[in-house]
């Protein structure tokens, strides 16, 4: 017969998933084991092992989850008829304000991808590669002159937005919207007044 889907069921896998991130920022992957995670998580082993078979499956989970609704709620963003600048001004600030509230997610997907299967790792920075290309795009409309026929220099400028955006957990941990947007202005204004000097 088969096993019924409890009512909370995607209530509690959300649950696991938060939970685990936290256990795996912390402990690192390799060395966080289902034990922890059951028990960061307030319920059973064998609870968890309903509805993941391996910390790798909850490892994918996780990526998987904040990567893709990532990718959808970035590259979703509608900017028609804005000006580049301010296509780049409204997507920096969607990021900055996309990662509030997930710092473990985001120091899971720097330190833990390369522990997953190949082709797992593949659909991943699929989605990483959308969001890459979406920005890439914007700096090429906002300076076509300076990029033209040297997309490592392009490649270079679109990391480096990234960087800028990627590692602000790490020195402003907690920063609320007010401060998110403040940041999302300066990077923006920082890439706009930099691209005219490349």
């Amino acid at each position: 017969m088969a096993r019924t889907i409890a009512k909370d069921h995607d209530q509690k896998r959300a649950q696991i998933l938060k939970s685990a991130a936290r256990v795996f920022a912390r402990e690192g992957f390799d060395r966080a084991s289902m034990t922890q995670l059951a028990r960061e998580c307030g319920i059973s082993k064998a609870n968890i092992y309903h509805y993941y078979d391996s910390k790798d499956a909850i490892l994918f989970d996780i990526l998987e989850t904040y990567l893709h609704d990532l990718r959808d709620r970035i590259c979703g963003i509608e900017i028609d008829g804005l000006s580049g600048p301010q296509r780049l001004h409204t997507v920096v600030r969607e990021i900055l304000l996309a990662y509030q509230g997930v710092d473990d997610e985001h120091r899971v997907q720097t330190s833990g991808m390369s522990a997953l299967p190949v082709e797992q790792q593949k659909q991943l920075r699929g989605y990483q590669r959308d969001m890459i290309g979406f920005l890439s795009d914007i700096l090429n409309g906002i300076a076509p002159e300076t990029f033209a026929g040297n997309p490592g220099k392009l490649r270079g400028a679109t990391m480096s937005v990234f960087g800028m955006l990627n590692w602000y957990y790490m020195w402003n941990s907690g920063a609320d919207t007010a401060a998110r947007e403040d940041y999302a202005r300066m990077v923006s204004d920082l890439t706009l007044h930099g691209l005219k000097g490349l």
